[in-house]
């Protein structure tokens, strides 16, 4: 019986082209749209301008992340041509899967609409903490390229005590950084401890936040506000890792003369071979847990 699988990876960034080659090497077949002349794929991958090239259905869909800005067109920065959504919906074989990131119910519900099942990756705790990695270098790289300092020897703070700022802290106290975290549970607080950093409550930033010199946010929500900006060190680097809306008043920060980066979709930016990996890991371990793809 033959057991091989077919993909379509369909437009985004690099992160595809990289996914596309991470499942050429599980013998698979993989076709590859949206993507321009200029971006190259290895002899295992099939290149197409569009699907109606595609000799059959495939059964399995692959999009990026985020799946669309509109929810009509995939995300395809690198194609000058658009891909409809809709389009996809008849080159997949009954009871294929389209995976993807960070759906959005319009575009959810063009596949719902055919009866074909999507999967969201980014939804995925996996793919959540391998991504803190790639995430926390590249807080990292950009403190690095904006200080005229080291990082050694820097008060540092990290608001918020998830995913994220558990690799940060380590890569910070291995560069000799003074970590001190502010999170709103107590028991995070206490982690922070074990973590070797100090440890506030996030109600006693206003009595402590003028002593950082580097500020690493990672809770989407507004912490930073003007009361807050009036009181930080006036030498100030704030990173922002937070997904939208962030947590910093950038408009207040700016009128300030507060140094603020807004360092969104940071995986995706620094290190996308290994963040394509990750979602091609993901998937693979979704269609393990189904009964659907070989170890």
């Amino acid at each position: 019986m033959d057991t091989t699988k077919s993909f379509l990876v369909a437009g985004g960034d690099l992160r595809q082209v990289y996914l596309a080659e991470k499942l050429a090497t599980k013998d698979n077949i993989v076709y590859a749209i949206g993507f321009d002349e200029n971006i190259s794929f290895s002899d295992g991958i099939c290149q197409l301008e569009n699907t109606i090239m595609l000799t059959d259905r495939v059964d399995y869909i692959v999009l990026p992340l985020p799946v669309s800005t509109d929810g009509v067109m995939v995300n395809a920065p690198f194609c000058r041509q658009c891909i409809p959504l809709n389009s996809l919906t008849t080159v997949l074989k009954d009871g294929g899967i389209v995976f993807g990131g960070k759906f959005n119910n319009a575009s959810r519900k063009i596949f719902a609409n055919s009866r074909i099942d999507t999967i969201d990756y980014f939804d995925r705790e996996e793919l959540n903490v391998l991504n803190a990695v790639p995430t926390a270098e590249g807080a990292v790289q950009i403190a690095m390229e904006e200080l005229a300092t080291t990082i050694f020897g820097q008060k540092i703070l990290i608001t918020g005590f998830g995913r994220i700022t558990k690799v940060l802290v380590k890569i910070l106290i291995g560069l000799g950084a003074d970590v001190t975290i502010a999170a709103r549970k107590y028991s995070d607080i206490s982690w922070a401890e074990i973590y070797g950093c100090k440890g506030i409550h996030i109600s006693q930033l206003k009595e402590n936040i003028s002593e950082f010199t580097v500020i690493f946010n990672t809770v989407p929500a507004l912490i930073f506000d003007e009361k807050i900006l009036k009181l930080v060190n006036k030498d100030v680097l704030i990173i922002d890792l937070a997904s939208k809306p962030g947590g910093v008043d950038f408009e207040t920060a700016g009128v300030l003369g507060v140094k603020v980066v807004w360092a969104l979709s940071l995986p995706g930016k620094v290190a996308p071979i290994s963040s394509g990996e990750i979602i091609a890991y993901t998937i693979l371990n979704i269609l393990n847990e189904r009964g659907m793809a070989d170890d």
